[in-house]
């Protein structure tokens, strides 16, 4: 077939029949309900005041808001905020909880919270503590909280430990690293490791910088943008925009998902007014993978660049390193392997080849469908190796670019909050603080839960984040938690971790002002390296009493650490914490002026327009990937009796439409058709293979638990894959690790599927 025709083989995949209730296309007028529900409701004033307020958007990393408007991205352009941003403020601005509540709702009642439920309690708007053997959270005065964290942070340093969201701004996470290393200790843990600290690990290794090497400005100047592991039109609806501009300019898409997003097809946008209704064509080409088999698939593309003549060798030999085995393998490995262990077929992944070896400037995106992997590592290797043969990496408009979830998610790794500090970083603070750092390797995320569950940790304090639900195998987050003598939460919102996570003798909660209220000025930044400056503001709420992140953590560290060599109480001030970030982190050296300037910026050194990149030699490492080996695990090894009826299928944790990390918004999926939490999504040929049919209820049984009458949906997922929702469906399973990085495999559980004994 000629290449116009292989460019279209298939812009709906093969495995894409949904349900009756799933619509046609993701966005579409639902998007313009929600937005006149909410704004032309009570709370639409103050709604829109807060969507027009010059700050970054609570939700995703894709940057918008900062100085140059609420509604304005960071390439100018208005009308950005999207459906994710009116959830979160929408969130925020909930009433604060009555001054009476916890007398009258005990800690059990609590624990029976769903997560959309604790998110609708309210704001938290007073300190409050459970004390060992209590059954109510009761009032906290500010003294006490103070002298009961002062005791806490005065462990011994390997026992003191903090875990940390995207939710807060760079100031609080520079005061947060600093003040834990300050106290002899290097355990910061934060959400990135359960997510993308795959692609931080492999991209720093092939081209010695681990973030996007693509600005919004060169996005949009790409040809074609293979977006692997990602579900955009839920989780980066802005990204959407950007996507349907390039299809109307004649780009090509290329998705790779097990299963069918139909936002991914076709979105309706409202930027896009004429093509609200049917929706803009997204997919170019659709292909589904086995979950767990992506090294395979890209093996497979590299092995039909090659076969097309389509690998730019020259470039290779002139800008890469380790190049000639990669290709080798590439070269050699048959297409029998390849299409057996990732379930697409040869015409497919010659397409995507054509496709991609065809287009002058190629984007490669990927989310957590790609890092969340015993292999998530090598995925991504497996990505850039694919980057580089085709020589779209330093260039405009081409390169590698993960999508971040959390709004500042990345930052927090920028200002230090990471196990793995960068050399430059460690000196500059060893010189700031005239003294050096521990030499103790410190716990990224599932390591503070194997040092707890162990009792190796005293202290523990949670910027923001949900630790309990958003780890796999809850039970042993919860006994791990409550092996902990003290654990402070410092949030905005009640979640399940406030009632699940409690620690030993004290756990304490300090509500605090969200991005948009604090009375100094913040900065965040954006998966795209941008850094966006947030205005001062103020809290809705009458009567709170509410604190900043700031102050919170330079007043313990005052008493803690006092003033020497650092003057912990004159850090209250935003713009000095600035200062000192400018001197100690690479690429930040604008932010100390920025008050000043009020120039927001791209953090430098991590854009590539050529191929000189950031490694010792200059130029890009390639590494061999080693092929998946993929089984399932047998009925019996469940623990079930191998007579049982049923399947093991490759299970894929999912956030749902209306949900924003372990925050749930609604209880259904519109997009997917699933009317609630306790869902299954499969593919109707896996069903109906062990006689299970539709709204059928089912057990679900992992390596740690089961959950019963999960309602059966049928689903475009490919066959021998399933999707349920995260966070509920993590008590199932147990932690597989990414050695590497550390994050555990959401995205391939071995599940086995059986009809409800009553049924």
């Amino acid at each position: 077939m000629d290449a116009e025709t292989q460019q279209n083989i298939q812009p709906l995949p093969p495995f894409h029949e949904t349900n009756d209730e799933a619509p046609e296309i993701g966005g579409g007028p639902s998007i313009i309900q929600y937005w006149a529900k909410h704004t032309l409701s009570p709370e639409g004033p103050k709604l829109w005041q807060t969507l027009l307020h010059n700050s970054a958007c609570l939700s995703c990393a894709w940057g918008t808001g900062g100085q140059k408007g609420g509604f304005t991205n960071e390439d100018g352009e208005k009308l950005q905020r999207c459906m994710k941003s009116v959830e979160a403020i929408s969130s925020e601005l909930k009433p604060a909880i009555a001054p009476h509540f916890f007398e009258t709702h005990s800690l059990s009642e609590l624990q029976q919270l769903t997560s959309m439920e604790a998110d609708r309690l309210g704001r938290w708007s007073f300190p409050v503590i459970l004390r060992a053997g209590k059954s109510h959270y009761e009032r906290l005065s500010w003294d006490e909280v103070y002298a009961i964290a002062e005791t806490a942070f005065r462990k011994s340093p390997e026992r003191v430990a903090s875990y940390s969201s995207g939710r807060s701004s760079n100031e609080a996470a520079y005061l947060l690293q600093l003040m834990i290393r300050a106290m002899g200790s290097n355990n910061l843990a934060d959400c990135s490791d359960l997510c993308h600290a795959p692609s931080t690990v492999g991209l720093k290794q092939v081209f010695g910088t681990s973030t996007s090497m693509v600005s919004l400005e060169s996005l949009k100047k790409a040809d074609c943008v293979v977006l692997a592991g990602s579900n955009a039109a839920y989780n980066h609806p802005r990204l959407m925009n950007e996507l349907i501009r390039l299809r109307d300019r004649g780009a090509k898409i290329v998705v790779i998902n097990p299963m069918m997003e139909t936002g991914l097809v076709k979105f309706g946008s409202p930027a896009f007014p004429d093509r609200l209704l049917q929706g803009a064509e997204i997919s170019s080409l659709y292909l589904q993978p086995i979950p767990g088999s992506d090294v395979a698939l890209f093996t497979g593309i590299q092995k039909a660049l090659l076969e097309q003549g389509l690998v730019k060798e020259d470039y290779l030999k002139a800008h890469t390193d380790g190049w000639e085995a990669v290709v080798e393998q590439a070269r050699s490995t048959t297409w029998n392997t390849i299409t057996e262990i990732c379930g697409v077929s040869q015409p497919e992944i010659a397409a995507a080849a054509t496709i991609i070896g065809t287009s002058e400037r190629v984007v490669f995106g990927w989310a957590m469908g790609i890092t969340q992997h015993e292999n998530g590592v090598d995925n991504v290797v497996s990505i850039t190796n694919t980057a580089l043969m085709t020589g779209n990496a330093g260039k405009e408009g081409a390169g590698t670019m993960p999508v971040r979830g959390h709004s500042n998610v990345q930052g927090f790794g920028s200002m230090g909050v990471t196990v793995k500090l960068k050399k430059e970083i460690q000196e500059a603070l060893e010189k700031l603080l005239e003294r050096p750092l521990s030499k103790v390797q410190g716990y990224h995320t599932r390591d503070l839960i194997e040092a707890a569950d162990a009792g190796k940790v005293d202290t523990l304090i949670c910027l923001g984040g949900n630790l309990y639900g958003a780890n796999p195998d809850l039970t042993e987050a919860k006994r791990a938690i409550g092996n902990i003598e003290t654990v402070i939460y410092v949030a905005t919102k009640p979640n399940v971790g406030h009632f699940n996570g409690l620690a030993k003798q004290n756990t304490i909660v300090i509500p605090v002002l969200n991005r948009f209220e604090n009375p100094h000025k913040t900065t965040v930044e954006s998966g795209n390296n941008f850094v966006r400056l947030n205005d001062e503001g103020k809290t809705h709420l009458k009567d709170a009493d509410l604190i900043s992140e700031v102050e919170f953590l330079t007043t313990i560290a005052h008493r803690i650490l006092g003033n020497e060599p650092v003057d912990w109480r004159k850090l209250q001030d935003t713009k000095y914490v600035r200062q000192l970030i400018a001197q100690t982190i690479p690429g930040y050296e604008k932010i100390g002026a920025i008050d000043d300037t009020n120039e927001e910026f791209t953090i430098d050194g991590r854009l590539f327009t050529e191929p000189k990149f950031a490694t010792p030699s200059g130029r890009a490492s390639m590494f061999v990937t080693p092929l998946p080996t993929l089984t399932l695990p047998k009925p019996q090894d469940f623990g079930v009796p191998a007579s049982t009826p049923g399947i093991t299928l490759a299970l894929m944790t999912g956030r749902s439409y209306s949900q924003h990390n372990t925050v749930v918004y609604k209880i259904g999926d519109h997009y997917r058709g699933i009317p609630h939490r306790n869902c299954i999504l499969m593919n109707r040929l896996d069903a109906e293979s062990v006689g299970l049919d539709a709204h059928q209820r089912v057990t679900v049984q992992g390596d740690a638990g089961k959950l019963e009458n999960v309602e059966v949906i049928y689903g475009a997922v490919r066959p021998g894959a399933a999707v349920m929702f995260y966070p509920e469906v993590n008590v199932i399973f147990k932690a597989r690790i990414e050695t590497r990085s550390g994050t555990p495999a959401y995205k391939r559980v071995p599940v086995f599927v059986y009809a409800n004994t009553a049924t």
